[in-house]
């Protein structure tokens, strides 16, 4: 599970939750969950809509005037590649400090309202920082590179673009378990001879090959449980939370993992790839087509001579792209979960141990096993885990 394995049991017909089924939430577990999901949700699309509205004023009313003076700095204006960069580090600053409010109740006072951080302030602004400085790295040499495809490439960058920042994609698949995540949290080979050769057992037989399977101590910052498969050719490996390891019986933890292979056998890291070039190539499609109406038609706009004031602009289109096609993007996810989720109970047969598994995760994480069609259209990439469990009863 990747993204929101957190929810709960099996709703009766009438929508209340069957509190003797084992793990079940009870009443005031499920209202507690479905307030945070509900300050959760508010807390996103407030952060949606901040995002837009600040790139949008950006674009429209500062860039040029941050430009203009930029370029009052001999430096600055012998070099463009210099002062988009830049701009981008004035861009990425400002957004930062207008977005720190939210970011910092939604990602630290939220989750000690609801008792699920365990990490102190200074933790949290330590993380933070981090999370921050390595997003504007990262930020900053994918919109540089992209710069530098539309100066040299002219018509076709949006195409070239597509392919580069697919090759991106491979290179920090396999880079974000051994460089990344180490940064973040302490990763260590998992010392439990039993359970590692019970999830080969696993994998056995359906060509996937696992470098190893590790122990993440996520218990330093949540009490939320997880676990992943990460990684891409040599360094893919199993993530398992010690939160998850400490709470979950081996045979869930089995089940948990055989969803992760469900993946692998359904081919669907090879389709999401192959879909994210066909997005990022549509998405810098229209980026091209607006930027050419904004600088005065369709044969307006001078490839080679962009000027460098348009970096929010682009920023603004490429985020605005992202977020309408989300929710497409989330229905293929959850098409994926449900047959990684068929497999997992197939290749197993532990049905009561899958439904265990999903109802402790709703506890531990306080998800609404139930969440309004709207939150689940937008935001999330799995199945309410009232159907998964539901799923794992029908079978």
């Amino acid at each position: 599970m990747r993204d929101d394995p957190s929810q709960d049991e099996t709703p009766q017909s009438t929508g209340e939750q069957d509190v003797d089924a084992p793990g079940a939430m009870t009443a005031g577990e499920l209202a507690e969950a479905r307030r945070y999901g509900r300050q959760s949700l508010a807390c996103s699309l407030i952060d949606r809509a901040l995002d837009l509205a600040y790139l949008a004023v950006m674009a429209m009313l500062l860039a040029r005037p941050i430009d203009a003076w930029l370029t009052e700095f001999p430096a600055l204006a012998a070099y463009r590649s210099l002062r988009l960069t830049v701009l981008f580090a004035v861009v990425f600053a400002l957004h930062a400090v207008v977005s720190f409010p939210l970011s910092c109740y939604a990602g630290h006072v939220l989750e000690h309202r609801f008792g699920l951080s365990r990490q102190s302030l200074a933790a949290w602004l330590w993380r933070y920082g981090k999370t921050l400085v390595l997003g504007g790295l990262f930020g900053m040499l994918m919109l540089l590179g992209l710069f530098w495809l539309i100066w040299t490439t002219g018509p076709w960058w949006w195409l070239v673009a597509a392919g580069a920042f697919y090759l991106v994609g491979v290179v920090l698949g396999r880079l974000v378990p051994v460089l990344i995540l180490p940064l973040f949290y302490k990763i260590e080979r998992l010392d439990a001879p039993e359970l590692v050769e019970r999830l080969a057992g696993v994998a056995a037989g359906t060509g996937l090959t696992v470098e190893g399977v590790y122990r993440i101590a996520l218990s330093d910052e949540t009490v939320k449980a997880n676990a992943m498969l990460a990684g891409l050719g040599r360094t893919r490996r199993v993530l398992l939370g010690d939160t998850l390891l400490d709470r979950f019986t081996p045979d869930e933890i089995e089940v948990i993992f055989a969803h992760e292979i469900g993946h692998h056998v359904c081919g669907h890291l090879g389709k999401v790839l192959l879909a994210g070039i066909v997005s990022s190539a549509a998405g810098f499609w229209v980026c091209d087509r607006l930027l050419a109406w904004w600088t005065g038609g369709p044969s307006g706009l001078d490839y080679a001579a962009l000027p460098v004031a348009t970096l929010p602009l682009v920023m603004l289109l490429l985020t605005a792209f992202v977020t309408l096609i989300e929710p497409v993007q989330n229905a293929i996810s959850r098409r994926h979960e449900k047959q990684a989720d068929r497999y997992a109970l197939s290749r197993t047969g532990a049905r009561a141990a899958y439904a265990s598994a999903f109802r402790k995760l709703a506890r531990l994480n306080k998800a609404d096993p139930d969440p309004p069609w709207l939150e689940v259209v937008l935001f999330h990439g799995h199945p309410p885990i009232a159907q998964r469990v539901a799923l794992a009863e029908e079978q």
